[in-house]
């Protein structure tokens, strides 16, 4: 059985966007909460502060889409590669 390589890039990216934007969005709300989260992904994230503006969250929230799906991809493409 091999793993989708477009399924796997979707749901890795969308499920760590979605992660990121909700901690970025309830830390914008409630400034206390998701704080050492976020300090670990803006570590990460060249470019990437937390500010407490909902541009922040935005950038956050792409930086994730993109690496959710490169590492979708990447452990997609290994599973296939180990499964023949």
């Amino acid at each position: 059985m091999k793993l989708s390589l477009k399924a796997s890039m979707l749901a890795a990216g969308i499920f760590w966007a979605l992660t990121v934007f909700f901690v970025g969005f309830v830390n914008f709300l409630w400034p206390s909460y998701g704080g050492a989260f976020l300090d670990m992904v803006s570590s990460v994230y060249p470019g990437y502060k937390v500010a407490g503006t909902f541009g922040s969250v935005i950038v956050g929230t792409l930086y994730a889409l993109l690496d959710g799906a490169l590492l979708g991809a990447l452990f997609s493409w290994l599973y296939n590669c180990f499964a023949k």
